[in-house]
């Protein structure tokens, strides 16, 4: 009786700790999934979404990067405005050259005026 205890315990601190360690990597803007496509030549195509804290234009998610592991900026997309009401969005970085070699990326998201402070998405890219 005393193990089942201890283990329900065990299991709710570590549960715990797993939620707080989540809430504390949030940032301003975080990107919480990603899925890339490859299309020819080298070229991929991500659709990324991003959670963030945007109040307007004064505050808002501005743009996506896509970077190899040595961090190396792959591709780009500018967000033109906030997306306030809009909370998780996706948005797609498209024909982002991957050299060969790379078989994995980071994907980040850029806040106004904070800059990059949220949580960082690695992805494996498959090359067939």
């Amino acid at each position: 009786m005393a193990r089942g205890l201890i283990a329900r315990r065990t299991s709710a601190a570590l549960a715990l700790l797993v939620l707080t360690v989540g809430a504390a990597s949030a940032g301003e803007a975080d990107v919480i999934a990603a899925t890339a496509t490859r299309r020819t030549n080298g070229l991929y195509d991500f659709d990324v979404t991003i959670r963030s804290r945007d109040t307007g234009w004064d505050r808002y998610a501005d743009r996506i990067e896509v970077l190899a592991p040595n961090g190396t900026v792959l591709g780009t997309r500018v967000l033109l405005h906030p997306h306030q009401d809009e909370q998780p969005f996706t948005r797609d970085v498209p024909q982002v050259p991957i050299p060969t070699g790379v078989d994995r990326v980071h994907i980040r998201a850029h806040f106004k005026p904070v800059g990059f402070d949220g949580t960082v998405l690695e992805l494996r890219i498959n090359r067939r």
